[in-house]
């Protein structure tokens, strides 16, 4: 049960694009259906609206054309003014604006103003809906006397509902981002805490074999008895480099140091460190187009990055090739390193995933030394890390963008 639990939780941390893509294929369904029901309430109340202003013209031509009794006028000036909310104009045949409805009018401007607002409404609702005949005829001979035409638009309601959809998805589209930037900022924030905490433990722990290792050194040196003397040289080395990363571990448990350094000479003392450990059939150079180039640099943190990158390079050449290290001066005060293997490459497909933790390509590793160089790098000194190039089976090129 164990087993198929972490399995579970493996998928699930390497598929979060799938399951993002799900996510929005279900909130885009949820819009659509938002969105279309809201139509339909639209259509409805449209077509409602529609009958109304009918009614209206109904009861505009009716009142026109008969001779009403009290009671009958009563019923018609009753639906007259029942319309309360939809915008209307009366207009004869000669395009004469004879009354209108529902028009915020300002009374404090002139009559020309006044009118120039009426026709700018005629205009609008010219281009929202058909008019509505009112047939005015002569109440004695019946004869049609004069076609008018009432013009409306959607009343207020109406336009609130049509544009309620997109304002309701705005705002929750809106609220979602705010959500998905606090749970990245928390999930990041955890995370911080996670390496804070795991890198103090760890300088702590190597603390205390790394002074019994010197104590064991020195107490063999003053032996007679053992001849070879170099041998303690080589110790010294790697007690120095269990310092070393001591104090990169305290490093990234705090905030670290950064001071103006040579950049091709940190890179240098690197190599020299790491030839005579690893293959003698791997080449490394380094190349510095310009002398004396300098950038803002915490040491022991970015001889972690470096030594990182070229540790995956002869794992990528399977312990056969070269790398290459070029420090270029940019502009913007920016200090360019790219590191250039010979190795298998990395396809385009998974380029994108190098930084994520957990993600390698050795059958035994953890898949973070990417993520410590990128964290170092962007997040301590204020830098970039990419791939700047990869081709199969030809090699691989990383970029580090540094600053002066």
């Amino acid at each position: 049960m164990a087993k198929t639990s972490k399995a579970t939780g493996i998928d699930i941390y390497y598929n979060k694009s799938k399951i993002k893509w799900i996510v929005l294929v279900v909130s885009v369904f949820i819009s659509v259906a938002s969105i279309y029901y809201t139509d339909r309430l639209v259509d409805q109340l449209k077509e409602r609206e529609r009958k109304q202003i009918e009614l209206f013209a109904k009861a505009l031509e009716h009142t026109a054309n008969e001779s009403l009794d009290n009671n009958v006028y009563f019923i018609t000036d009753q639906i007259l003014f029942e319309n309360n909310s939809i915008p209307t104009i009366l207009i004869t045949e000669n395009g004469e604006i004879t009354g209108h409805r529902n028009i915020e009018i300002d009374s404090s401007a002139s009559q020309v103003q006044m009118n120039q607002q009426l026709y700018e409404e005629l205009e609008e609702m010219r281009n929202t809906y058909d008019p509505i005949e009112v047939r005015l005829k002569d109440p004695n001979t019946n004869e049609l006397y004069e076609v008018q035409h009432v013009y409306y638009k959607n009343s207020f309601l109406l336009t609130q509902l049509i544009y309620y959809p997109y304002i309701q998805l705005s705002v929750i589209s809106l609220f979602a981002f705010i959500v998905y930037l606090i749970f990245n900022y928390s999930k990041a924030a955890e995370q911080n805490r996670v390496w804070v905490g795991l890198a103090k433990e760890t300088a702590h722990q190597l603390g205390t074999p790394i002074s019994s290792l010197m104590a064991w050194v020195e107490y063999f040196k003053d032996q007679a008895q053992i001849e070879d003397k170099n041998l303690f040289d080589e110790l010294d080395k790697d007690i120095k480099k269990l310092q070393v990363i001591t104090e990169r571990f305290s490093n990234i448990g705090s905030t670290p140091v950064l001071s103006e350094e040579n950049v091709e000479v940190l890179i240098k003392n690197i190599i020299d460190y790491l030839k005579p450990r690893i293959s003698p059939k791997v080449n490394m150079t380094v190349d510095s187009l310009t002398p004396q180039i300098t950038a803002m640099i915490n040491p022991p943190l970015f001889e972690w990055v470096i030594e990182n990158l070229c540790k995956n390079a002869v794992d990528a050449m399977s312990g056969s090739g070269s790398i290459n290290i070029y420090i270029l001066k940019g502009s913007d005060h920016r200090v360019f390193v790219d590191i250039t293997d010979t190795g298998k490459g990395i396809p385009k497909s998974k380029i994108r995933q190098v930084f994520s933790p957990g993600f390698t390509t050795k059958k035994r590793g953890w898949g973070l030394g990417l993520t410590l160089a990128k964290r170092i790098i962007e997040i301590y000194h204020q830098g970039k890390i990419f791939v700047k190039s990869s081709e199969e089976n030809q090699g691989t090129t990383f970029r580090i963008i540094l600053h002066t």
